[in-house]
């Protein structure tokens, strides 16, 4: 800025005779000096306009195919050395404010959207939006926004026309297992195989046992009713005493 100036006085001093020594150019005539003065004038706002004014370049559209993206936004401004603040928005109004950062390129501070998980990168005359685990209906057209907030006077860009993000569904495939994952499962397999077998030879033990024990109890209920046994006393049964009739003295 200061070196266009110079320029511009230099071109100013020559133009209108003021060169240093007298008598070698003729001296201007008034209306010729008011026209280069009114030239001058209109050519100082437009130093000052393109001082004040940032451009802010960014890609028409990004397709999303892993849920995330890198969104780059260049600027035509010297941010050296002064207070900035770098943002990226959501929407066609720029209602949802996705991140920022601010400070300057030795400090800066960030912050983010609950909704999102996005990083800011500065780069010379670049700053770059590292935006992750992106879902579909996050898919929406985003305006980066550089403002100038020290020193005066507050500088922004002119909103520019935006990235379109489109995020695209994940289609999820299983994944094969690999042979670490797979160990437990066999390992469980095993043991379970191996307490089934014990069961069964427990089971099959005892019906066995419970086989030859019932057996057994058979045999010797038939080896005791082969017994021979010997015969007890035998109770007489006495008839009751009648006297004999005397059938002579009935005779006589």
């Amino acid at each position: 800025m200061t070196s266009q100036v110079a320029q511009v006085r230099l071109q100013l001093t020559s133009h209108l005779g003021f060169s240093g020594r007298r008598g070698r150019e003729p001296w201007p005539t008034v209306s010729t000096m008011i026209l280069r003065l009114v030239l001058a004038l209109n050519f100082f706002p437009s130093i000052q306009v393109a001082e004040n004014k940032i451009l802010v370049n960014q890609s028409p559209m990004l397709v999303v195919n892993n849920n995330e993206v890198n969104l780059s936004c260049k600027y035509t401004y010297n941010l050296f050395s002064k207070e900035f603040r770098a943002s990226l928005y959501k929407g066609v109004d720029s209602a949802v404010e996705v991140c920022a950062v601010n400070g300057n390129h030795s400090k800066s501070l960030q912050s983010t959207n609950k909704e999102f998980n996005c990083t800011v990168n500065l780069g010379n005359e670049t700053v770059t939006f590292y935006l992750q685990d992106l879902y579909v209906n996050q898919t929406d057209i985003y305006f980066c926004k550089i403002e100038v907030l020290y020193p005066p006077p507050y500088i922004d860009n002119e909103k520019s026309n935006g990235t379109i993000i489109h995020v695209k569904e994940k289609h999820l495939c299983p994944a094969p297992q690999s042979p670490e994952s797979s160990k437990p499962f066999w390992a469980l397999v095993v043991v379970n195989g191996v307490l089934a077998f014990y069961s069964l030879l427990a089971t099959v033990a005892l019906s066995n046992c419970w086989m030859k024990s019932k057996r057994n109890r058979m045999l010797q209920s038939d080896y005791m009713n082969m017994t021979p046994r010997r015969p007890g006393p035998t109770r007489k049964h006495y008839q009751p005493y009648v006297p004999a009739r005397d059938f002579a003295a009935y005779r006589s």
